[in-house]
């Protein structure tokens, strides 16, 4: 907020502690519930409750903060094998089985239990309730185990046979931007020329293991989300772009700003990515539905009033509409950086018809951190949830494309201007997260709230988390 929004030093600092704050909020009352169950149920039947508490905190993280970022289950990422609950439950499946594999690692013997050899346990007397507790987690490893394995270990490679051309501008952001020499017509003709030329291309070895054909021209070029001064009624951009998509035989995506009049004397303006057909002809916009608070909105601007000079005068109102965008016979689903980390709201993409999803981000504004890394990670579990290919076009990096396992098959370095081409493909299926959404992680909050509702009160001596 100080690099790139002009913030003074201390309002920076204040405004992070605060959000740090807000946010740990989460975990005061994960820990908050913890303590209650613990009045009302043993040690062991508390940890057996905990990854249904975890979830329906990250939950609420999403739905009442609208903040998910870095879920616990994105820590799986990599994790091949467990990937595959992703497409039944979502990320949030995952954070179940991590939350659970630490909670049940604390188990131990409770009262009327004894040891007699290594980690054998005998019951001298087990009551139904912690019967059934056992039965439950029984029951859930193994639908674990059965979801994971039905379609076997995925490792092969998906099915590509398109190209598609991925642009990565390296424009400088915020009040770097300010240092930019370039006019938008020298932009829009060094876009273009790396459009038709990328500047890496797809290796004999991936044209052989994605079964892409050699000197097969790109189906699609991406522009990312970038501070360009395009707009979407601008003739010089209309013009150049649909020269490009023309000589090309390609549609093109390219992120613009759209003016839809003004209120109280202030513009109405949305951050778009204009889809242009290879013909030429203008296709319609998607106009970005989730904003980034403070950085495309002030929310609560009365309290929040010190922070205007963040966003640069720059304000930009939410869309309303989900669209996907057709070419040819093939149907596209694009979303607009900070949106990916929603994963409820973009399957709507497939169930509307979308069989590739694109992803147009700008990350510069996370520097050098981890965050761009963190980012590319929920963009993966996006793929994965839907199994859908994911072309991802960013300003600074990561540029990537990501195939439906969650893979990145192909990416550039970052912080340089350059294309890239790559292979994909396309996909109908829809997946059982893709039609019904956060349905695990409802269960998670039905199950902790049956648990508050039901359990005894006061506890009984020897039933303290405690002991």
């Amino acid at each position: 907020m100080h690099l790139y929004g002009d913030i003074p030093r201390l309002p920076s600092l204040g405004i992070l502690l605060l959000f740090s704050l807000y946010l740990g909020l989460y975990t005061a009352l994960f820990g908050s519930f913890v303590t209650v169950l613990g009045f009302r149920y043993s040690r062991n039947q508390v940890l057996c409750a905990v990854p249904f508490l975890w979830v329906a905190v990250e939950l609420a993280r999403a739905r009442i903060t609208g903040f998910p970022w870095d879920l616990l289950g994105y820590t799986q990422i990599d994790n091949l094998f467990l990937t595959r609950l992703a497409p039944w439950t979502g990320v949030m499946g995952l954070s179940f089985v991590v939350a659970a594999g630490n909670a049940l690692w604390l188990l131990r013997p409770e009262p009327g239990m004894k040891r007699i050899s290594g980690n054998d346990l005998v019951r001298q007397r087990y009551p139904p309730s912690r019967r059934f507790v056992g039965v439950a987690m029984a029951a859930l490893v193994a639908a674990v185990a059965t979801i994971v394995t039905m379609d076997g270990a995925h490792s092969v490679a998906e099915r590509a046979p398109e190209a598609a051309t991925l642009l990565q501008e390296n424009l400088r952001v915020g009040s770097e931007a300010s240092t930019e020499t370039e006019s938008k017509q020298q932009m829009l003709a060094s876009f273009s020329q790396l459009s038709r030329h990328p500047t890496y291309s797809i290796t004999d070895e991936e044209h052989q293991l994605y079964g892409t054909q050699r000197g097969q021209p790109s189906r699609i070029i991406i522009w990312p989300e970038a501070p360009t001064d395009f707009v979407d009624t601008d003739p010089m951009l209309r013009s150049t772009i649909g020269k490009l998509a023309i000589e090309t035989k390609a549609s093109v995506i390219v992120n613009d700003i759209t003016l839809a009049g003004y209120e109280d004397g202030q513009p109405r303006l949305y951050n778009s990515a204009s889809f242009f057909r290879s013909n030429g002809s203008y296709a319609g916009r998607y106009d970005k539905m989730h904003l980034v608070p403070f950085g495309e909105y002030v929310p609560y601007k009365p309290l929040f009033f010190f922070t205007g000079n963040l966003l640069d005068g720059l304000l930009f109102v939410p869309g309303v509409h989900r669209s996907v965008f057709m070419a040819g016979a093939r149907e596209y689903g694009v979303f607009i950086c900070y949106e990916s980390i929603f994963g409820d709201e973009l399957r709507h993409f497939p169930t509307e018809g979308a069989q590739v999803l694109v992803n147009i981000s700008d990350d510069g504004w996370y520097g050098d951190t981890s965050a761009p890394w963190e980012h590319l990670d929920m963009v993966r579990m996006r793929a994965i949830e839907n199994h859908r290919w994911l072309l991802r076009a960013t300003n600074t990096g990561v540029t990537a494309a990501i195939d439906p396992q969650g893979r990145v098959i192909r990416t550039i370095p970052r912080h340089i201007r350059a294309s890239v081409e790559v292979p994909f493909g396309f996909y109908s299926d829809i997946t059982f997260y893709s039609r019904h959404g956060d349905w695990f992680a409802w269960f998670c909050v039905l199950a902790i709230s049956m648990l508050l509702l039901l359990g005894e009160w006061p506890a009984r001596p020897d039933n303290s988390m405690g002991r």
